[in-house]
């Protein structure tokens, strides 16, 4: 057993990395640099008086993020394996953070950032990766069990009711609470949780879970700004000016930009229309500026991230590495689809941001780190 592990490390380590994958991150996030400093510089000099400050800051991060996904690239993965319930008892307390007085930071109605002194952290952007190293190796010890409706479904499910509790009680994170559910369920699925589970209980859940939303909407006024978002998804012009607005702005940008855009930084509804362009709407910048082509090229580069991380996972050479490497795969493939639904206005809108495009550096940084372990699962690969 022994020799194994040390087999193991040792192909971790000497074997090379996906460079399909690597190389995809990296023009996903170039591209995703650029976009930040076309869609930030009004916003930008308005509020810093420099055109340049955000897209600075945001390649600073990204820097950082570059170091840390080549450090764990080479950084043995098995390591996390051990100390999967410190990473579940991580996830609770970061999110638990938000909640200190003069620590937590409230912006728009919203506690999801904590004050270091020197800058802003979202703990939900780390927590997300701490469960999905602990399901990973739950699932794996527990995966004769998985057959079962109690042990393999619901007893796994709740250990979610705390960050989910969490998350929207306290943080009022409700898209958070989606991914989250998400990834679970994908890795479920993936470790050997029958289907006809989600396809009963799980959507009775999904339905309890939207009515108790509702209720608590109507009766204590909890998250009534989520059914104002429905409406408006329904008919945004109904309310153009006011909730409908930033919906109405982004069809505007989408329209205008047409088979091949208007050009590189000629976009007008980034002129302070849509409300920070440069965060949860920069792909309607993109798709004013670049038009059809440039949103499929990077519609298509998701979807090679996702093709090769599925590849990652398969090739695995344990369970853990498999479950580690769908997860991180759901975790930015799912981001990506809902922030370009919302954007596109197939869905309400949630905030959610552009992996590798919108600007912050917390989730910047984080999603980097976790490239960096899915390329060293990928070093570990079978001959398969």
């Amino acid at each position: 057993m022994a020799s194994k592990v040390v087999e193991t490390k040792a192909k971790t380590t000497k074997n090379p990395f996906d460079f399909t994958l690597c190389i995809t991150v990296i023009l996903l996030l170039a591209l995703g640099l650029v976009m930040v400093m076309s869609a930030s510089a009004p916003t930008s000099l308005s509020v810093t008086g420099n055109s340049y400050t955000y897209v600075i800051r945001q390649g600073l991060f990204a820097i950082l993020g570059l170091a840390l996904m080549g450090g764990l690239s080479k950084f043995n993965y098995h390591f996390y394996q051990k100390l999967y319930k410190v990473a579940y008892i991580v996830a609770i307390v970061a999110l638990l953070s938000v909640a200190i007085p003069g620590i937590g930071v409230d912006v728009k109605g919203a506690t999801r950032w904590i004050d270091l002194g020197f800058g802003r952290f979202q703990p939900s952007e780390i927590s997300k990766i701490c469960l999905i190293v602990f399901y990973a190796e739950y699932l794996t010890k527990h995966k004769s069990e998985l057959q079962g409706f109690w042990k393999g479904f619901v007893k796994p499910f709740l250990f979610l009711v705390p960050p989910i509790a969490i998350l929207y009680f306290i943080q009022n994170h409700l898209s958070a609470c989606i991914v989250i559910v998400g990834i679970v369920s994908v890795m479920m699925i993936m470790a050997g949780t029958k289907m006809r589970y989600f396809m009963t209980a799980g959507v009775a859940g999904v339905v309890v879970a939207v009515a108790g939303m509702l209720l608590l909407a109507q009766t204590t006024g909890t998250g009534d700004f989520r059914i104002n978002r429905i409406m408006t998804f329904l008919d945004p012009w109904s309310d153009a000016k006011g909730d409908g607005w930033q919906v109405i702005q982004s069809l505007y940008a989408i329209g205008s930009g047409g088979l091949f855009g208007v050009g590189l930084g000629e976009s007008k509804q980034k002129y302070l229309y849509i409300p920070e362009p440069h965060n949860d709407f920069i792909f309607a910048i993109l798709a004013e500026e670049l038009g059809f082509v440039g949103c499929f090229v990077v519609i298509a580069l998701f979807a090679i991230f996702v093709w090769r991380g599925i590849i990652t996972s398969m090739r695995a050479s344990d369970s853990f590495g498999s479950l580690m490497a769908i997860g991180i795969t759901t975790l930015i493939g799912l981001q990506a689809i809902i922030n370009i639904a919302v954007v596109t206005s197939s869905m309400p809108a949630t905030g959610m941001a552009l992996p590798f495009f919108s600007y912050g550096g917390t989730a910047l940084v984080i999603l980097l780190a976790s490239v960096g372990v899915l390329l060293n699962i990928s070093r570990a690969r079978t001959k398969v």
